[in-house]
């Protein structure tokens, strides 16, 4: 493979684009269904919103959610042309490609798109507590409810 500009438009790499906020899905539906209808399958093959599956205790239930790793960016695998430029740059609550000129978006390394990957396949979150032994807590429920405390030990595996 040769080192000229023509050789580099023609791979498929992904690249990441910022869209209005709490709008990822619409944006990735829209564009999914954009090309479609504009036959660019060819050019478009993969829209994704990254997303990861955590752990939250509410009201001391233990519930499984999706949350959005980088909220208000999609990311589309694509062989970056004109025509495939402007289906992206032209879909719906889309602001541009993110890169340090917005006319020529910026691919995304294979090795930015592999973590990426990898975090989303996770099936059983784990837990992610932000807290240290030695912190300072206050106590919410039990009989030691309303106290201070002082961290002694944690329990990763249990998220205690």
């Amino acid at each position: 493979m040769s080192d000229n500009k023509t050789d580099t438009k023609k791979e498929r790499r992904w690249y990441a684009i910022h869209t209005y906020s709490g709008y990822e899905d619409m944006v990735a539906q829209s564009l999914r269904q954009r090309v479609e209808s504009l036959d660019m399958e060819d050019k478009i093959f993969s829209v994704i919103v990254p997303k990861e599956k955590k752990i939250k205790i509410k009201n001391g239930k233990r519930q499984v959610v999706e949350e959005k790793i980088y909220p208000n960016y999609v990311l589309v695998e694509m062989i970056l042309s004109n025509d495939s430029w402007y289906v992206v740059r032209n879909t719906p609550r889309v602001t541009g490609f993110v890169g340090p000129d917005p006319t020529t978006p910026s691919p995304l390394s294979d090795a930015e798109v592999k973590v990426l990957i990898e975090r989303m396949s996770v099936e059983e979150p784990s837990y992610r507590i932000d807290i240290e032994i030695g912190d300072m807590v206050k106590i919410t429920d039990g009989p030691f409810k309303d106290y201070d405390g002082k961290v002694s030990e944690v329990d990763q595996e249990h998220g205690k």
